[in-house]
C-alpha cells in the first residue's frame, strides 16, 4: 500500500456482492487509497475497512463464507479497526434477517433484519422498495452526533439516497445512530457499536452529504 500520509488507505473487500467500481471512484473522490481485496491477510492489515454490498441477504453471506471473510470480517471487528458496511453490507453485521427464510449474519450488532412494512400506521399502504432521497434524524434518545460518522450532517436536513426492501433492528437503542422515515415508519440508517457501523443508504450515491460522511469514515 501507499505509504502518502496524504492519502487515508482503506480495503473494500471484493467478494463478488457488490457495485465496488461506485464505492470505489466514492471513496477516491474522498482522498482515499483504495485496495479492493478477497485476500485474508490484506483485510487484516488494513487501517479500515469498507463492507460493500447488494442483493439478498443470505446470498451476500454465503458468497462471504465460501471466501472464509466472513471470519475475517468477525476479526477485524475484533480487533477495533474501523469497519464500515454499506446497504447489505450494513444488514450483514446484524445476527440474522427474515429475508427469503431466516438466515444468520455476522453477529457484530445485536438485532435482526425485517421487511420494509408496505401497511403504514395510519392506515393505507406504501410501495416497496423504498427508493430515493431522505434526510437523517437523530435516532430516539440521540441529542448529536460528535465523534460519529455523522458528525458534519445537519440532522433532519441533508438526504441521502437509499434503495431498499429490508432493514435493520437493532436490539439495543444505543446501536441506532440515525433514522429517516418512510411513510411515517423509523428505519435505522445508521446503526453503530464501538468500531463497527453500518449505512443502509449508498453514501457514494449520495453527493455532498454522503461524501461528508465518507470522508469523516477515512479519519476514524
Amino acid at each position: 500500500m501507499s505509504g502518502n500520509m496524504s492519502a487515508p488507505e482503506i480495503v473494500v473487500v471484493d467478494y463478488g456482492v457488490g457495485n465496488l467500481l461506485s464505492v470505489r471512484r466514492g471513496l477516491e473522490h474522498c482522498g482515499a487509497g483504495v485496495t479492493l481485496s478477497a485476500d485474508p491477510a490484506a483485510i487484516l492489515a488494513a487501517p479500515r475497512v469498507l463492507l460493500p454490498g447488494v442483493g439478498a441477504f443470505a446470498n451476500g453471506v454465503e458468497e462471504l463464507r465460501q471466501r472464509g471473510l466472513d471470519t475475517v470480517v468477525r476479526e477485524v471487528a475484533a480487533k477495533g479497526t474501523p469497519l464500515l458496511g454499506i446497504c447489505l453490507g450494513m444488514q450483514m453485521l446484524l445476527d440474522e434477517s427474515e429475508e427469503f427464510g431466516v438466515s444468520a449474519g455476522l453477529g457484530l450488532i445485536p438485532g435482526r433484519v425485517v421487511g420494509v412494512p408496505t401497511a403504514l400506521p395510519g392506515g393505507g399502504v406504501q410501495k416497496v422498495p423504498h427508493i430515493g432521497w431522505n434526510s437523517l434524524h437523530y435516532a430516539p434518545g440521540r441529542a448529536d452526533w460528535r465523534g460519529s460518522i455523522l458528525e458534519d450532517v445537519a440532522a433532519a436536513q441533508e438526504a441521502v439516497y437509499f434503495v431498499h426492501s429490508f432493514m435493520a433492528q437493532p436490539e439495543s437503542p444505543a446501536d441506532r445512530l440515525a433514522d429517516c422515515y418512510y411513510g411515517g415508519v423509523p428505519i435505522a440508517a445508521v446503526v453503530a457499536r464501538n468500531n463497527v457501523v453500518g449505512c443502509q443508504f449508498h453514501p457514494e450515491k449520495s453527493g455532498v452529504v454522503g461524501q461528508k460522511i465518507l470522508r469523516k469514515f477515512l479519519t476514524l
